[in-house]
């Protein structure tokens, strides 16, 4: 007797050697034996990745995810090959259908022949490990044995960005991180971009920024982020003219302001992609009181796993699913830096592993309230996972990628409030009044807004390498100028084509897309006020309580919008979501706008008294 999954297998196998399959058989065969090899493929493929990322240098796991992948990747492409690479989604009639396989006919990187699919595999993972175990000496002993007295980027080399004043020792910094992470890897991105090149010809597409470019179903994609970035580049500009004004008060005569262009080394981050680690330099009134709740940490007796665990009630009172699985370090969760010699990626990040069950959270965690926040965003991405677990294995996925990145941060905006944060007794006393409420804005507008440009820019240099606009030997000069237009921010120190400034940004050593931060910085305030004016926290008629102190904890109607919203995963068209969670479907900034009206009112006052 042949099993169900078997026979169904021969049954679709007969009808492609005949014919293409027909709209029933199509069905059959994606919600049985798809189904099944799709998930168990994406729990190997996870799992033997989310062990090298927590074992950086080990070998042997490496070798094991390099094998893992390409044994996977054969597998899905014999699949594509004999029922999806030649399909025309348009040719059947059911809607559903039709969209998931708009979806299948697309392959990524398994296109390649096996071969060239291991040299890209490897290229990102040399790329991925060279960022990862970079090191630099500490400023105060800038020749010292790198395995035993070397900085990591995290918690090391970014305790430098963040903290010091030192123009000089900055310098030092990201000078030295860029050299030791992305000048090394600049001749492995050339073959990176070759080879994934190459895989979205293979997909039909002109290049890999195009095939990028798809997953957001928007044929008019850049015109539309030029657009959203000129809703909110007037805000952006009265907050750089304003911290260029504090930064030169701060480092005097080493501050050239003439050109309009701000040193990248001095805003407390290694890309300057936000600003809010000087905020004691520019906040406009340094004497008012602070939300301050590093005395509630420690009366609250925090541990990295009540972090994790306050987090998972703020999503339970909106009458959503506990996440709670997902940081059980005896479930494989890693929470905390590993303190038995291993190196790891910190960088955080959330995983489903596609049966449904098994979700992990990834982090270095540290007990202070941005960090607090980074818990809360990967949670945001685990809550989402849980809702949509019950579509169709295509279909598990942000109803476009900048959904995902903006779940979390919606949360993120309500648990920052000092409203909130008294609810939970990490704020003992806050007086709210203007100068209050006008610091409490720059502090959220030098991490959204100044954030922004950032956003936007990386992947507009990525589509520009892709589709050679840009040649080779001046990759790292369109960088700057990208950064110089968009950031208006330039380098401290003569770079060169030597240099691979990129490369010193994770996602651009790890493959992962980054438009899509841009638009979940549009779409969470989007969101918040959707889910703002649902909890009645916020009424845009009567703004006598404004938007930016709202917070919709344990709003069970609130909770609605994202379960109803969420749960259809890429099942709907983003914008039919979009419509369903705010009643717009388009992207707009204006509820970002709206959120810093005051702030921005202030800044326009204050620089032009100049």
């Amino acid at each position: 007797m042949i099993s169900n999954t078997l026979g169904l297998w021969l049954l679709v196998t007969f009808a492609v050697a005949n014919c293409k399959l027909s709209e029933n058989q199509m069905k059959m065969f994606l919600a049985n034996s798809y189904e099944k090899q799709t998930s168990d493929s994406c729990y190997k493929l996870n799992d033997v990745t989310f062990a090298f990322n927590t074992d950086i240098r080990n070998k042997q796991k490496e070798q094991f995810l390099l094998n893992t992948t390409l044994k996977e990747a054969k597998l899905s492409k014999e699949i594509w090959e004999k029922y999806f690479k030649d399909v025309n989604p348009e040719e059947y009639k059911d809607p559903i259908l039709r969209r998931e396989l708009k979806k299948l006919v697309i392959i990524g990187d398994a296109a390649l022949e096996p071969s060239k699919l291991e040299k890209l595999t490897n290229a990102v993972n040399k790329m991925t490990s060279i960022y990862s175990t970079a090191k630099i000496c500490p400023y105060e002993k800038q020749k010292c044995d790198l395995d035993k007295e070397g900085l990591n980027l995290e918690p090391g080399i970014e305790k430098i960005m963040s903290k010091s004043r030192n123009y000089d020792e900055l310098v030092y910094a990201w000078k030295g991180w860029r050299n030791n992470s992305g000048a090394k890897m600049r001749n492995i991105f050339k073959d990176y971009v070759r080879l994934s090149n190459e895989a979205a010809r293979l997909n039909k597409f002109s290049d890999n920024g195009a095939l990028w470019r798809y997953a957001y179903e928007d044929e008019n994609l850049i015109a539309n982020m030029d657009e959203l970035w000129a809703q909110v580049e007037p805000l952006y500009d009265e907050l750089h003219k304003y911290v260029g004004r504090k930064l030169k008060c701060r480092y005097g005569n080493k501050l050239d302001l003439n050109d309009g262009l701000l040193p990248a080394h001095l805003f407390g981050n290694m890309w300057a992609q936000t600003w809010n680690n000087i905020a004691e330099l520019v906040l406009p009134f340094p004497d008012a009181p602070s939300i301050d709740v590093e005395d509630g940490f420690k009366k609250q007796n925090y541990t990295v796993l009540k972090m994790f665990e306050t987090s998972d009630q703020f999503f339970k009172s909106l009458g959503l699913i506990s996440n709670a699985v997902c940081y059980d370090v005896s479930k494989g969760a890693m929470i905390e830096k590993p303190t038995d010699g291993r190196e790891v990626l910190c960088h955080a990040s959330a995983w489903d592993f596609c049966d449904g069950k098994t979700y992990r959270i990834k982090m270095c965690t540290e007990i202070n309230l941005e960090t607090f926040l980074v818990v809360h965003h990967e949670m945001g991405h685990i809550e989402y996972f849980q809702l949509y677990k019950d579509q169709s294995i295509s279909f598990r996925e942000g109803a476009n990628p900048g959904f995902h990145e903006a779940v979390g941060d919606t949360i993120s905006l309500s648990v920052s409030t000092p409203k909130h944060l008294h609810k939970i007794n990490l704020l003992e006393k806050y007086i709210r009044n203007e100068k209050t409420s006008l610091n409490a804005l720059m502090l959220k507008a030098l991490d959204k807004v100044a954030f922004l440009p950032f956003g936007l820019l990386i992947d507009k240099w990525r589509w520009d390498v892709f589709n050679a606009s840009i040649p080779e030997d001046k990759w790292n000069a369109h960088w700057w100028e990208l950064r110089n237009k968009y950031q208006k921010i330039k380098a401290p120190i003569e770079r060169s084509e030597k240099d691979f400034d990129p490369g010193a940004k994770y996602h651009v050593a790890g493959d992962s897309q980054y438009i899509a931060y841009f638009i979940a910085h549009i779409l969470q305030f989007q969101f918040y006020k959707s889910l703002c004016m649902a909890a009645g926290e916020y009424n845009p008629n009567n703004k006598t309580i404004p938007l930016s102190e709202c917070d919709f904890y344990e709003s069970k109607a609130a909770g609605k919008i994202l379960r109803d919203g969420l749960s259809l995963g890429h099942s709907k068209h983003w914008s039919e979501v979009l419509e369903i969670m705010t009643g717009d479907k388009k992207l707009n900034a204006q509820p970002l706008v709206e959120y810093f009206e005051p702030l921005y009112e202030y800044l326009k006052k204050e620089n032009n008294r100049i």
